[in-house]
């Protein structure tokens, strides 16, 4: 109930308006009666009058001047449109379609005057209103008419309001367009920037809904591509010099090279102005199309450097064939009551002429772009009508089977066929309506220079939807070549670097970090390194993971020549020494200190330095097995020759002792050899089960960073390892303890003093050669291990054997039985 008092009160309201006439007499616009009568709303002067404050006074129609040549345009595109329809014999046969155009300053109050005077009807018998409007030249005088003429119910089609609002149904129920939303404009210009690897760009807005709705459009379609803005500068119209100015000096003093304008052409007309000032000459701007087509600008030589190279998004252009006759056969002679076109008339000739040769923007129809939307605008009305008309057709709303007629049309059916339109246009394109919008269609333009030094806009692609179809070949750009200008806060990362973002600065801005050993980019602008898989290694330039080459201490390099040199001059150090003992074998030196002992313990150190030897070379499954079992047991065989010597020095001391005779027979030569057997036997005991069990195998070490990677036995039981190091270092301990304990016995020559000294070399290097082995990377632990074996045998061989020597080489007269046994 209430809203139909509403909707009752609203209407009178309307219809008492219109009726009183609000200044728009019959003079003051152009029409044409007809069965059907469609309203248009068009802005064809510039130049408002002075508008009273007293608002109670509406603004005098007539005192509104500066008639434009392309609105006029416009005006007979909807003309020449209904009279095309109304000579076709099948879209609406037999109805006429009127029109009733006004002109609306470009002022929204004076739109709205104008807009409730066509849906009140005539302004003096209130009767015959227009079913369907077309104007609202913009997004705010559209969203005014389409909230007014929303509970009438009356289609409000709009041919240049673009702003995204428009789209919402449920604000905007009964608004149709045939210009696109800014939506897909500003996407087509991102994807443009993302195309061409834009990252760095600048933005100079209106600071309307129009530039502030794009500009975050445009931030979101890019969001995750890389693009950043350097900065975003606002134009206010009514500050537009001052706004201009600081715009451009921010344009100057930006690394941004390329710059996106979403703003009105008189604005970018005073920023081109700012640029020319201050010799701004080097920027690439690309322009919305709002400016794109201007062709104030593109023949303004003042702008001319600054303007050059433009890559713009134009409304699409399309031909209207007959359009141009149609409009150099206008003579005001034989159109006496139209208004506009008797001023236009005057202002061009002052008499009689012909437009056949005048060349301005209302003659002009190479690139009709507005004018084709008014065009398209016109037939969806007369299909919608057709449609409504037709009893009853395919076309027709379901539930709908009734037959309308011209005189009795009403504005909400009128709204029902609109949403349902679908039909191909005289060019051959299917029109229809997606919503209040129809598909997205643009022109992709570009300002490039010509031979007599002015500026010409060439179609170099078009954007179809979400589609970019663009030729960059015929594109030119602003620095007058055909390569893409590059306009990015930082240089491209090379591959074999990564990107890392500046500290506080937009994730464009950022400094080229090379990867690190081991990890790989191979692209341009990479942000992270990727890490080479185990058996893989990275370039020097880090840009490919290469197979890893297998190292190990070979004999031919000079590491692994200098421990064979130092190993072969120890076996043959020892195997002088034995050739020595065994010449002088009779001698006392010799056979003081148990013979047998000391040709067994230089066996086994010669065994020692040639052991070392299986550690050099590449690895196999059996030198892992054999040179560990070798060192084990060599080792063990000497420090048990050791042990067992000490044994006897102290067992011979204490026989010489009152009571003590029947030591040595415990001790004898048997039982000597027989602890030096057990001795060893445990250790190959030891030696057996870990190898059984666990062996050590050969196997690359990919922990040790590097391109090359050691191939080395790997200890597949440390604990077997454990126990036969753990079982040499128990030998060598109690040998150490008790050779300690015998070192003061007063014999002049106490072997057990040169068993301790070899101990105390023997543990000490074994002592040292636990942290250094873990420490040590890839082949070098190998050496270590080889280094402990050789410095400990030397250590060995020296000790005990070279004071021997040098008494039975070179001090013969000592090597006696009276010399050793003194006191």
């Amino acid at each position: 109930m209430g809203r139909q008092l509403g909707l009752r009160v609203g209407l009178q309201v309307v219809q008492t308006v219109t009726c009183s006439r609000f200044g728009t007499s019959i003079d003051q616009g152009l029409f044409q009666d007809g069965d059907v009568v469609i309203g248009g709303l068009f802005s064809l002067y510039y130049k408002p009058p002075a508008i009273d404050h007293d608002f109670t006074q509406l603004p005098d129609y007539k005192s509104c001047t500066g008639l434009e040549n392309l609105p006029l345009q416009y005006v007979y595109a909807m003309v020449f449109a209904l009279e095309e329809i109304n000579h076709s014999t099948t879209l609406l046969p037999g109805v006429k379609l009127g029109y009733h155009i006004h002109d609306s300053c470009a002022i929204p109050l004076w739109a709205l005057q104008a807009t409730l005077s066509l849906v009140g009807g005539d302004s003096t018998s209130c009767d015959l209103p227009v079913p369907l409007v077309i104007g609202g030249d913009s997004s705010v005088t559209a969203k005014i008419l389409s909230r007014i003429l929303g509970p009438l119910s009356v289609p409000l089609m709009s041919y240049t309001a673009s702003c995204p609002c428009l789209s919402d149904r449920r604000q905007f129920p009964n608004f149709f367009r045939t210009m696109p939303s800014d939506i897909y404009q500003a996407r087509a210009i991102a994807h443009l920037a993302i195309n061409f690897n834009w990252t760095w760009i600048g933005a100079v807005v209106a600071n309307n809904d129009y530039g502030l709705m794009a500009i975050k459009i445009f931030q979101e379609e890019t969001q995750g591509a890389g693009v950043c803005l350097a900065f975003v500068e606002t134009l206010r119209r009514e500050n537009i010099m001052s706004d201009a100015r600081r715009a451009a000096l921010t344009i100057q003093a930006s690394t941004a090279r390329v710059i996106l304008i979403f703003t009105w052409y008189t604005d970018v007309r005073e920023l081109f102005l700012q640029l020319t000032k201050i010799n701004v000459t080097d920027r690439q701007f690309l322009a919305s199309e709002a400016w794109s087509t201007s062709g104030d600008l593109l023949q303004n030589p003042s702008t001319s450097k600054v303007a050059s190279g433009v890559l713009g998004v134009a409304i699409r252009s399309s031909a209207i064939p007959g359009f141009e006759n149609y409009l150099r056969n206008l003579n005001p002679f034989r159109r006496p009551d139209e208004k506009f076109l008797r001023e236009f008339w005057e202002k061009m000739f002052n008499g009689t002429e012909s437009l056949e040769r005048v060349q301005n923007l209302f003659t002009d129809t190479s690139q009709l772009r507005v004018t084709y939307n008014v065009y398209l605008a016109v037939y969806a009305a007369a299909h919608a009508l057709h449609n409504l008309l037709s009893c009853p057709d395919s076309n027709s709303p379901p539930g709908n089977n009734s037959c309308s007629y011209p005189k009795h049309i009403k504005p909400i059916e009128v709204l029902q066929y609109l949403n349902n339109v679908n039909f191909t246009t005289p060019q051959g394109e299917m029109f229809y309506f997606q919503g209040a919008d129809i598909p997205a269609k643009y022109d992709l333009v570009n300002w490039q220079n010509t031979p007599k030094g002015q500026l010409k806009l060439v179609l170099v692609g078009r954007v179809d939807g979400f589609d970019l179809h663009l030729n960059e070949s015929a594109i030119q750009w602003s620095t007058g070549s055909s390569r893409v200008p590059v306009s990015v806060c930082s240089e491209s990362c090379r591959p074999g670097t990564r990107m890392a973002t500046k500290k506080g600065e937009p994730v464009c801005c950022f400094d080229c970090i090379p990867c690190a050993e081991g990890e790989i980019s191979n692209k341009t602008d990479s942000p992270h390194c990727e890490r080479c898989p185990s058996e893989f290694w990275s370039n020097a330039e880090r840009t490919a993971c290469i197979p890893r080459q297998l190292d190990f201490l070979s004999f031919n390099e000079t590491l692994g020549i200098t421990l064979t040199t130092v190993a072969v001059s120890g076996a043959t150090v020892t195997t002088a020494v034995f050739v020595v003992f065994l010449y002088y074998r009779q001698t006392p030196m010799v056979r003081a200190n148990n013979s047998e002992l000391s040709f067994l313990l230089l066996l086994s150190l010669k065994l020692c330095f040639l052991c070392s030897l299986v550690f050099i070379g590449r690895p196999s499954v059996w030198a892992c097995r054999f040179q560990q079992a070798a060192f084990g047991i060599s080792f063990v065989l000497c420090v048990s020759c050791l042990k067992v010597k000490t044994i006897v020095v102290l067992a011979a001391f204490r026989s010489a002792r009152p009571g003590g005779e029947a030591l040595m027979k415990w001790f004898g030569p048997g039982q000597q050899r027989g602890s030096v057997c057990l001795f060893t036997c445990i250790q190959v005991f030891i030696c057996i089960i870990w190898l059984s069990l666990s062996p050590p195998v050969p196997q690359p070490d990919f922990e040790i960073p590097g391109l090359k990677v050691t191939l080395k036995c790997a200890m597949a039981s440390v604990v077997g390892f454990s126990l036969v190091l753990g079982y040499i270092g128990l030998l060598a301990c109690t040998s150490l303890l008790l050779a300690f304990l015998a070192r003061k016995l007063p014999d002049n020559f106490n072997e057990a003093k040169l068993i301790t000294f070899s101990m105390l070399i023997f543990c000490a290097v074994w002592v040292a050669f636990v942290p250094a082995y873990v420490s040590s990377p890839g082949k070098y632990a190998v050496a270590v291990e080889i280094f402990a074996i050789l410095a400990s045998s030397y250590g060995l061989l020296f000790c005990i054997f070279a004071p021997k020597c040098f008494i039975i080489l070179l001090r013969p007269e000592k090597n006696t039985k009276k010399h050793l046994m003194a006191r």
